[in-house]
């Protein structure tokens, strides 16, 4: 943040993203929020506000909350100048609904009347940082130290780890060679079988007479 061109506007930013993740939710002091104003005047005007689409919200209060003007409150919301001033339009009719404090206001002078408002209106607890600033940097840049680390030596663990498969993986296929198994009833190869006296004499009368053709195959008797 220190190098940042608009520290104060990271800043901003920030806050919003944190304050509408939807992982606040699952935080402890999400379950048990801090009480409302006191004021009823107080009150009325912060429902008002939550009330409001988030866009809008934001729109708000950095126009008349923060002080910027409508370009900067546009690009800080990523919108064109024309959209964030109808979105403006729309909050101060919506606020003026609610808030008896704008009602009888001028539209052209409810944006004056808002910002006074929103500048006397305080919490039910005090808002005071917990740490000094130094003590927040030194926290943040140790926990940014820790992750960096913890991403340098994941990132070393990894190429260790492929380098050891590209080494040790083998290179081609291996077919597996299937378990031998007994079957029973096959007598074993022993070499062809000896000839019996019939198929002896067949092969000689087979050799005897070389004729071919189809009177060498039909059976005859004798």
């Amino acid at each position: 943040m220190a190098t940042d061109p608009d520290p104060v506007g990271w800043v901003r930013a920030v806050a919003y993203e944190y304050a509408l993740s939807p992982w606040r939710r699952f935080r402890r002091a999400y379950r048990h929020p801090d009480p409302g104003p006191v004021e009823p005047v107080d009150r009325m005007l912060l429902d008002a506000l939550i009330d409001l689409p988030p866009v809008h919200r934001r729109t708000v209060l950095l126009y008349d909350g923060i002080g910027l003007d409508l370009p900067d409150t546009a690009a800080e919301t990523e919108a064109t100048t024309p959209a964030a001033g109808n979105r403006l339009l729309r909050a101060h009719a919506t606020l003026a609904e609610r808030v008896p404090g704008l009602a009888d206001v001028a539209p052209e002078k409810q944006s004056a009347a808002l910002r006074e408002l929103l500048g006397t209106l305080r919490p039910a607890v005090p808002l005071e940082p917990r740490s000094t600033p130094a003590t927040v940097r030194a926290l943040t840049e140790r926990t940014a130290r820790r992750w960096a680390r913890a991403a340098i030596c994941l990132t070393a663990a990894i190429a260790v780890a492929t380098g050891y498969t590209a080494v040790t993986a083998p290179d081609r296929y291996v077919a597996p060679v299937s378990p031998g198994s007994s079957v029973s009833g096959v007598p074993p190869h022993s070499g062809p079988q000896r000839l019996t006296d019939q198929s002896r004499e067949l092969r000689e009368r087979l050799r005897g007479d070389p004729a071919s053709g189809p009177a060498r195959l039909s059976p005859g008797l004798e």
